[in-house]
């Protein structure tokens, strides 16, 4: 649950009760675990900068990769303050982000979104009809998600034997290639003596 608002019990109830059913319809494919009311049970990062989303998807398959991050709201929970401190963090993880809303407050969610440049992969209504919620999707972002910003690579040191960089507006002055040794020539054989014959 958000720490900026306080749901009245019937509504918090009814939040909760949505999340568990989510769980039990994606099982099947994922791995799922939820956050309901002030629960943290499972978390998108660590330290004080964790994210506890009402819903975390993550592949069964080993290393268990998170998937999908779902955040459901009530009637009163669709609001500015709760788009910039729940839906834009969840928005940066590198899953996918959907967003649950009642029926009467898609037009709503989807104005936050755009006005505050959260990207939503899709954005779910639900409705109750008797004691079960219906859910319909009325959104999904077609366009490619903004890329991550990206660490900065750490400088690497240089051996203590590098040669210094040039100074700005000077150029490093180019080795002069070695010369190669002149060959040298093969020396001429000594004549043999032309021995006079004598008369």
């Amino acid at each position: 649950m958000s720490p900026i608002l306080v749901r009245p019990v019937r509504e918090q109830l009814e939040h909760d009760r949505i999340i568990r059913l989510l769980q039990a319809k994606f099982r099947r494919r994922y791995e799922a675990a939820i956050n309901p009311g002030n629960e943290q049970n499972a978390a998108v990062g660590s330290g004080p900068s964790a994210l506890y989303p009402d819903l975390l998807l993550m592949s069964t398959e080993r290393g268990h990769k998170l998937q999908v991050v779902i955040e459901v709201e009530t009637g009163e929970s669709v609001n500015h303050l709760e788009a910039l401190a729940q839906w834009a963090h969840y928005a940066r993880t590198r899953a996918a982000f959907h967003l649950y809303v009642p029926a009467a407050m898609v037009d709503v969610a989807r104005r936050l979104s755009e006005d505050n440049q959260i990207y939503v992969s899709e954005i779910w209504s639900y409705h109750i009809v008797g004691d079960q919620p219906r859910f319909t999707l009325v959104h999904r972002n077609r366009e490619a998600p903004p890329p991550l910003p990206r660490p900065k690579p750490a400088a690497r040191p240089q051996p203590a034997n590098a040669a210094a960089p040039p100074k700005p507006g000077k150029t490093a002055a180019k080795p002069k290639p070695k010369s190669k040794p002149a060959a040298s020539k093969p020396k001429a054989k000594p004549k043999k003596a032309v021995k006079k014959k004598r008369r």
